[in-house]
């Protein structure tokens, strides 16, 4: 896989009196097609790090290297424009807008970039709805849809404009189990067919497992970066369980 996110020593420090350090000097690299999930307790750094990587937010010292491009050096305008096209967001809550229908909902990132659609991007809404299995009430106002359409309804406009990289922050934590299940599965499914880039945040170890990278966050630090494919299924359980809270394994 080609390397294309590098983050070096970044730092992020929270007030000035008092000081709260979320990210001691982390360093992290990111290949392209990987299907990664950020672990560790809370408070451990790990949503922070994900707002950083999603240009959400600045570190206080360190870089952020896209395919070679420093981006942290550029100003919000550059920053704004670099996070529409390049990346899609998937929150625990998805974040529709109720006076919209799931249609509307899915082209609003290209519209806020873009202004008025082409009748192709429309297309392109519509196929993606389809995809996630929700075609059917694609006019229906979002507070019509139960919480797992929705949720696929979020997923469908994190694709809207195709971004290089998913930023998914616990992107079935409000989700009933069996809705859950299906909501993982279509995320892994995209990263197959599109080699589209997934970073999870998640405290779900059956979410953990099922990527093909572990990173565990502890302290502001990476405590642990793994490959599943290294390890037998019983080792890589025991890696992970539990996630939020579980004790070093030598």
């Amino acid at each position: 896989m080609a390397e294309f996110l590098r983050l070096q020593g970044l730092r992020k420090v929270y007030g000035k009196t008092v000081q709260t350090i979320a990210l001691r000097d982390l360093d992290l690299t990111i290949h392209e097609g990987e299907y990664a999930a950020i672990i560790g307790r809370s408070g451990s750094g790990k949503s922070t790090l994900l707002n950083i990587i999603g240009t959400l937010d600045r570190p206080t010292s360190g870089a952020m290297l896209f395919e070679g491009r420093d981006l942290f050096t550029e100003d919000d305008d550059a920053l704004a424009c670099f996070r529409n096209r390049t990346l899609g967001f998937v929150f625990q809550f998805h974040y529709l807008l109720p006076e919209f229908n799931a249609l509307e909902n899915v082209l609003l990132p290209y519209r806020i970039f873009h202004g008025r659609q082409a009748p192709e991007v429309v297309a392109r809404a519509k196929r993606l709805i389809e995809r996630v299995g929700v075609g059917p009430r694609m006019l229906n106002r979002a507070n019509d849809l139960s919480g797992g359409e929705q949720q696929r309804i979020a997923i469908a406009r994190a694709l809207i404009n195709e971004p290089r990289l998913i930023l998914a922050d616990e992107p079935t934590g409000n989700l009933d189990h069996e809705t859950s299940e299906a909501v993982k599965g279509l995320l892994r499914e995209i990263n197959k067919e599109s080699k589209t880039t997934f970073l999870i945040v998640t405290h779900d170890r059956h979410i953990a497992a099922g990527c093909d990278r572990v990173i565990e966050i502890d302290d502001g630090l990476i405590k642990n970066d793994f490959k599943t494919s290294e390890f037998s299924e019983d080792e890589n359980w025991r890696k992970l369980a539990p996630c939020d809270c579980r004790e070093k394994i030598r």
